[in-house]
């Protein structure tokens, strides 16, 4: 009887083990490939691909993590001494940690959080969280029964001596509201909707106890009201009516010497509602109200400008009028990277004791005044003019001696360069000229009067997107390179501008990280990332190209993604992964980790291309930037269409008549754009999130981009005009295979986008797919690896000519 149960049991196995073989064969080759590289799954293949530097408080040291297939180490590196060392004897920790938290541990294996450097260079602190159940109490069924232990640490780096710091038992709490000044002793914040202090002393009762009666609220202001008050949300994910008695975060500014504060607060009471319905909310779908000027409104937001005298608790309102619905910045002292890891930096204005700066713009953007506001003064004063026909980008100023010089961001020759100015804005030499674009001042070094910056552009025969950091002197001379190498740089300073950090790769090179010197001298190397792994698993890099747009003189730059299983001798589905811009585009040039819509969607069965076209990235001239201002539908289609056709022609892998195409956002706009005005060309697309109809899109977007018309009647008025090409209108135009896909919560690219076009194509009567997402906003996330497959599924059906349908799609 044992023996047949035996032989039956053997054959229900091999039967299951046949079926299980047999559904295998069943799957497309594609789809194994493509889920062998799910995220979670690179997850373990890569780890660290760049440094990111902790400076010391004091001296030249900083210490930094990195994570390989060996494990996390930490390191700290003495620039001037030009060594690196493991901040752990992680054997060593791990051991006596285990002792002491009673969980196992390994070097390998080791949760360290919250590592942070105290003030002596030399003790360092973190904590470890528990993994089994910490000190139930059995007898209280309230008591819940995973509750985490944190246990608390300090470790002196000199000696290596870990100690166990028993009588901490919670981790200090820094409330993310309080607004330090500069000396420490005042704390400001917001509730609802006016303006708070208090003393230093009330801050550490309530971050001590957490109750409110121990503390004096000092009210600064009593003329807020919601949507014209302190403390307001500032962010579209953020719907927080603040009329709730708790305390907020206000983004304003000090005087260096903690006497001041000056802070822009927006009256949006005017402005008009929108919303968006949670149907998945529990037991009745629910309403969500938010504020959201759309293209051409007149109902605007309105920038006030007040200051405060904590020497009085009095403030003013400062006048700054000049422009109709004009926007204001104040400029603001940049971070220093000493403070980065401190929980109480104050945000101090650019200036001294009794002048800041602030940067006021027109609605259309064609006129930007640099002004200064000097203390008992009852306006903002003009000091630099910017004037030009389209939109103007606007990068912080940097200033010396405290504002008595000023170096200012400026595209006014077409192209993006420093100027330095008097602190009275009279022009006193250019520091940067010639056709390559300045991104950003990264550090100003007074003393030797250099300024260091990152540009793009500048070297002959290299990819225009890679950036290095430079540094010239503030008379424009001494142009130095200080990070060279055909790759894309991300640099960082010390804040003595003594050294660099510089993280280098392409999309095709292994990332690396070397320390320099200021001057461009190679000090060391620190790390090369572990791809060990990701190319054992048969990971392939894609490939740079260069193509000509369609006016066939401008160079656009791209990258080519392939199945890592690439069979020269067939042909392949092309798919275009597009961004318009003008912002940005959707082709990245530093090494990136592989992405839903590039990389991963390649392994599918297609090549996958992103291109830039004209119009986009604003690190090129400033006619490449500005080139589909007023034409913000159709301005890049024509060069994403080119930019493939010359693939094709190069490269016989591609079968130029199975093109789609696919983006997010503006891309999702693109992508329907350009299936409709192509529609013998572009045989399927992936639309998601599109702003298909940018007249119920933000004004801040939509206008900047495409622009608006100031008309000032006969009366006096002004009003702004706005008119743009929508994609339901050529609707009609589709052949292809289209699937819209959206969130149905999405309050930055409102549903209604979408549903404009899909009333049109229904009235059109043309056959479309379409894919809500419950519950998610403008990017689809925990439900973005279910996108993912739904798009396979997609392409492979409508340009493999195949879709798996027996399988269901890998949970996240």
């Amino acid at each position: 009887m044992k023996k047949h149960l035996l032989l039956i049991m053997l054959c229900a196995g091999m039967l299951h083990g046949a079926g299980a073989q047999a559904q295998e064969a069943e799957r497309l080759p594609g789809y194994v490939q493509a889920e062998r590289f799910t995220k979670e799954k690179l997850n373990t293949m890569l780890f660290s691909t760049t440094v990111d530097p902790h400076w010391f408080q004091k001296g030249n040291c900083f210490w930094y993590e990195y994570k390989t297939s060996e494990g996390k180490v930490w390191y700290v590196v003495d620039p001037v001494a030009k060594t690196k060392r493991p901040l752990f004897d992680l054997d060593d920790v791990a051991a006596q940690i285990t002792e002491i938290v009673k969980d196992p541990f390994t070097a390998q294996q080791l949760p360290i959080q919250k590592l942070e450097a105290q003030e002596d260079g030399r003790t360092f602190t973190f904590h470890i969280v528990s993994s089994q159940d910490a000190k139930k109490d059995t007898t209280d069924k309230k008591e819940p029964k995973n509750k985490k232990e944190l246990f608390f640490f300090s470790y002196d780096y000199p000696t290596r001596k870990l100690t166990w710091l028993e009588d901490k038992k919670k981790e200090t709490e820094y409330p993310d509201w309080a607004s330090f000044s500069p000396d420490g002793k005042t704390v400001v914040y917001a509730k609802d909707q006016n303006l708070y202090r208090m003393t230093r002393e009330d801050y550490e009762k309530l971050k001590k106890d957490d109750k409110d009666s121990t503390v004096a609220d000092i009210q600064l202001t009593t003329f807020g009201v919601k949507d014209f008050g302190f403390g307001q949300p500032y962010s579209l994910l953020n719907t927080d009516t603040l009329c709730n008695g708790k305390r907020k975060g206000v983004w304003g500014v000090w005087s260096p010497d903690s006497r001041y504060f000056a802070i822009t607060v927006e009256d949006e009471r005017e402005v008009k509602d929108l919303w968006v319905i949670n149907s998945m909310a529990s037991p009745r779908p629910t309403l969500e109200t938010y504020k959201y000027q759309m293209p051409g409104e007149k109902e605007a937001p309105q920038y006030h400008l007040f200051l405060f005298d904590m020497n009085d608790n009095s403030h003013k309102e400062i006048r700054t009028s000049a422009f109709k619905d004009q926007t204001l910045r104040v400029a603001r002292r940049p971070w220093q990277q000493r403070d980065r890891d401190r929980k109480e930096v104050a945000s101090v204005w650019l200036g001294d004791n009794n002048r800041f700066f602030v940067t006021r713009s027109s609605r259309d953007l064609h006129r930007i005044d640099i002004c200064s506001y000097t203390i008992g003064q009852d306006s903002i004063r003009p000091i630099i003019e910017e004037r030009m026909n389209t939109y103007q980008e606007v990068r912080p100023l940097a200033a010396l001696a405290n504002g008595k010089e000023l170096i200012q961001w400026s595209e006014r020759d077409g192209w993006a360069h420093l100027y330095l100015y008097d602190g009275e804005g009279n022009l006193k030499n250019r520091i940067t000229r010639g056709p390559w674009h300045v991104d950003q001042i990264v550090k100003v070094d007074e003393a030797k009067r250099v300024v260091y910056f990152l540009a793009n552009g500048k070297e002959k025969d290299e990819n225009p997107y890679y950036e290095h950091l430079y540094r010239a002197n503030l008379d424009g001379s001494g142009l130095q390179m200080i990070t060279p190498g055909d790759y894309f740089h991300i640099a960082s300073m010390d804040d003595n501008a003594a050294f660099v950090v510089n993280n280098y790769s392409r999309v095709n090179t292994i990332p690396r990280t070397d320390l320099m010197d200021a001057s461009g001298r190679k000090l060391m190397s620190l790390e090369e990332s572990d791809f060990s792994q990701l190319l054992a698993a048969g990971y392939q890099f894609p490939e740079p190209f260069k193509v000509k747009a369609a006016d066939g003189v401008t160079d656009l730059y791209g990258v080519m993604y392939k199945p890592f299983d690439f069979d020269s001798t067939r042909t392949y589905p092309i798919i275009d992964y597009v961004y318009p811009g003008p912002q940005v585009e959707a082709t990245v040039y530093p090494f990136s980790r592989m992405g839903v819509r590039t990389d991963r969607l390649a392994q599918a069965g297609f090549i996958v291309v992103t291109v830039g076209n004209r119009g986009g990235h604003p690190s090129r001239s400033k006619w490449y930037h500005n080139f589909g201002y007023g034409n913000l539908r159709d301005y890049g289609l024509a060069d994403q269409k080119a930019a493939i056709i010359q693939l094709a022609d190069r490269c016989k892998f591609i079968d130029i008549n199975r093109v789609g195409i696919h983006g997010h956002s503006g891309g999702g706009f693109m992508s329907t754009a350009a299936i409709l005005q192509y529609p013998d060309f572009f045989k399927a697309a992936v639309s998601c999130a599109g702003n298909h109809d940018n007249r119920i899109y933000n004004r801040w977007w939509s206008e900047t981009h495409h622009g608006v018309k100031e008309v000032v009647s006969e009366k006096g008025d002004t009003t702004f005009v706005y008119n743009i090409r929508t994609n339901e209108e050529i609707a009609g135009q589709l052949k292809g295979h289209l699937m819209l896909v959206h969130g149905d919560i999405d309050n930055n690219v409102h549903p209604g986008n979408t549903l404009r076009v899909v009333d049109a194509l229904i009235r059109a009567g043309k056959r479309f797919d379409m894919l809500m997402l419950p519950q998610q906003r403008h990017g689809f996330g925990d439900m973005d690896e279910y996108f993912y497959w739904r798009m396979v599924d997609y392409f492979s059906r409508n340009l493999l000519g195949e879709q798996e349908t027996s399988v269901d799609i890998p949970k996240r």
